[in-house]
């Protein structure tokens, strides 16, 4: 039995060295990374997995960030990382991790989630590819999703996602 709970701090440590494992060398390097220096995640959306002895099964991060539209700055919660330990993997454990989270940001009234990430893996989620939005380089636009959890609300959004504190 795998039971989900809100990531304390006494978790970090444990996800810290989950994400190591199953990321490469080097993930703090990539462009989303710098959209959460300084930048407090969302502490009801950062969840962590523990399976029946207690060991860290899996675990999911959040965080706010901002795209300066030509409308305005849109909030939009940035999805991830979520990391499935090797042990775990296959039992649909990420999938129960950002759909609980998805739920979640929905009742916290968030109304866009965005990522980087592969279509084919996220669509079942409702994810699509976002146009005209930016992330830093060097994102591969093609992997840059969102998903609505209020109707309509990616329309008309387009820019770059900066930090939420610029």
């Amino acid at each position: 039995m795998i039971r989900l709970a809100e990531e304390t701090a006494d978790d970090w440590w444990e996800v810290e060295a989950l994400l190591d494992l199953c990321f490469a060398p080097g993930r703090e390097a990539l462009s989303s990374y710098r959209l959460r220096d300084g930048v407090a995640p969302v502490a009801a959306l950062c969840l962590v997995a523990r399976d029946a002895d207690g060991s860290l099964a899996g675990a999911i991060r959040n965080w706010p960030v901002r795209i300066d539209s030509p409308g305005g700055r849109r909030w939009a919660l940035l999805l991830g990382p979520v990391a499935v330990h090797p042990t775990h993997q296959g039992e649909g454990l990420g999938a129960a991790l950002i759909l609980r989270v998805l739920d979640l940001a929905r009742e916290g009234g968030w109304s866009r989630v965005m990522l980087v990430g592969d279509l084919p893996y996220y669509q079942r989620f409702g994810f699509c590819r976002l146009h005209g939005v930016e992330m830093p380089p060097p994102t591969n636009p093609d992997r840059i999703l969102g998903v609505e959890l209020r109707d309509g609300s990616w329309e008309d959004v387009t820019g770059p996602v900066i930090r939420a504190l610029a």
